[in-house]
């Protein structure tokens, strides 16, 4: 199998999409969180941002990230708490997040963003949400294991409103949440075909895929859970 270095996350090329329709990213000093983001951090550069730093929180994803970069000398890549970063107070204008902090850490990783984040500047998160006040145990179980922790989307303006964000855009994004599980699920039946490279790209995903995608696809996952882009700006 030939691997095209597509946006493997939930919401694909999308959540990036939504963003350089709402602001100009040209100039902006940019920071991404999460792993699997070599391909933004690219698209990134080929908007115009004038720099573009990566975080991740794991040892095995600066790896994987880290050969997938050797090339790219403008992108900084480095390991770090997503609560606590060594950068210095207002040191971006523009923080980027991919389903990456929907996770009980999210309280104190929006805080640390906040410290790092220049006044009327932007953050875009992509959170996964939960589209039902009641939800049955395999949707629970998919949360649990990929240590997920989200927000009500009728909650979620108002949980930035208050963290003294002004909401720009939000877009519903939970369609390209159904196309990643499917990906993810074409992925997993193909692990023989893989490459040890393309393994190693796709290491944690395919240590929980299996589960997740059957429950998802099979027992009406969309039904409860979903991916919403919102665009957000630093009051001050």
């Amino acid at each position: 199998m030939k691997n095209d270095r597509t946006i493997f996350l939930p919401g694909g090329d999308r959540q990036f999409i939504h963003l350089k329709t709402a602001i100009n990213i040209a100039k902006s000093n940019v920071l991404i969180i999460g792993s699997n983001t070599d391909q933004l951090a690219k698209l990134f550069l080929a908007e115009g941002a004038a720099s573009v730093s990566i975080i991740v929180d794991d040892h095995d994803s600066l790896i994987q990230l880290r050969y997938l970069l050797q090339n790219d000398k403008n992108i900084s890549l480095k390991l770090m708490a997503y609560t606590k970063t060594d950068f210095e107070d207002l040191s971006f204008n523009l923080v980027f997040t991919q389903a990456s902090i929907s996770s009980k850490l999210r309280n104190k990783i929006i805080k640390e963003i906040r410290r790092i984040l220049r006044p009327g500047g932007y953050l875009n998160v992509g959170e996964i949400v939960s589209l039902k006040d009641n939800t049955p145990v395999f949707v629970k179980d998919i949360w649990d294991t990929g240590n997920i922790d989200p927000l009500n989307t009728k909650d979620i303006n108002g949980y930035y409103k208050n963290r003294e964000f002004k909401i720009v855009s939000v877009k519903d994004l939970s369609d390209q949440l159904k196309e990643y599980y499917i990906i993810s699920k074409n992925l997993l039946d193909m692990t023989s075909s893989l490459s040890n490279e393309e393994k190693s790209y796709h290491k944690k995903m395919l240590k929980r895929i299996s589960h997740e995608s059957n429950a998802y696809l099979k027992l009406g996952g969309n039904k409860f859970m979903g991916f919403t882009s919102v665009i957000l700006r630093k009051v001050n």
